[in-house]
């Protein structure tokens, strides 16, 4: 191999080790994206619902900015967990159809999210998702038996995490994944095959594990349209979570298949509560 060929080879190898260890440094700016909106753009009060702020006090001392958004005579209690961009008022499609659903929602922007104090971590999403859980079955008296984990995209792994990590006798009714991944380091294999992911990651939120460890009914929900998290990963999520399991395939966007497949997604969901959870409207 000749001197030029050689510095081009070195150049390369310089260039790739670079993207490397940026990739590895960045990685967190990468997954967490709480600055792609950072104010309120809504209320519930915009489309006509009643609504609360709730403050929510982390066990690390953080404040996190929530809603409680109760319906009339409701058929349960949500607890939705968000994407990995924007803020809870980003949300209100979402809100609006849950509520039609006959389910009242408590939605909490992540730490570092929005209007909440902190900067957002893997062992920081999951406290957070505690201290909701706790808000919502002793500030709110929801019973365990009665509350719908719902989380979509990261929100997905968050809301795994919370219902693999509970105890038996207080797990929740139901749990439902929209457009999850089976973890950071898989996912992200999958999006840059040319960088070594696996090794590099220092994220994990493993969801495909934590749905086997979950004995409460899953609803799996991903569109084959999906541009940013392939539906081969909902599709092994299903595969991984125990029975009762349900699988609903949708149509549109990663961030636009709830609203581009009505009335096919509210109807999914209103079957699989009346079925596994005889929690009718």
């Amino acid at each position: 191999m000749g001197a030029a060929m050689l510095r081009v080879v070195s150049t390369l190898a310089g260039i790739y080790g670079l993207v490397v260890l940026l990739a590895w440094f960045f990685q967190d700016r990468l997954l967490y994206l709480p600055h792609v909106g950072r104010e309120h753009v809504a209320t519930p009060a915009d489309r006509g619902l009643g609504w609360q702020q709730v403050d929510l006090i982390t066990e690390d001392g953080l404040a996190l900015d929530a809603w409680w958004i109760p319906a009339e005579d409701p058929r349960g209690s949500l607890l939705f967990f968000h994407g990995n961009a924007g803020n809870i008022s980003h949300r209100l499609d979402s809100i609006q159809q849950f509520h039609r659903l006959g389910l009242s929602v408590l939605i909490v922007d992540y730490r570092g999210y929005g209007r909440s104090e902190g900067r957002p971590s893997e062992e920081g999403t999951a406290e957070d998702a505690r201290t909701a859980w706790r808000w919502l079955t002793e500030q709110a008296e929801a019973s365990p038996g009665e509350i719908v984990l719902f989380g979509r995209s990261l929100g997905a792994a968050v809301a795994a995490e919370l219902a693999a990590s509970l105890a038996p006798d207080v797990e929740p009714a139901a749990l439902i994944l929209e457009s999850p991944f089976r973890s950071v380091p898989a996912l992200g294999q999958q999006l840059y095959p040319f960088l070594p992911v696996r090794w590099l990651a220092t994220l994990d939120y493993p969801t495909e594990r934590y749905v086997s460890e979950i004995s409460a009914p899953i609803l799996v929900i991903h569109s084959r349209d999906d541009e940013i998290i392939p539906y081969s990963e909902g599709e092994a999520v299903f595969q991984a979570a125990g029975e009762p399991r349900e699988m609903l395939t949708i149509q549109g966007g990663h961030n636009t298949g709830f609203i581009d497949s009505e009335p096919d997604y509210s109807a999914g969901i209103d079957r699989f509560l009346e079925r596994h959870l005889g929690l009718s409207r």
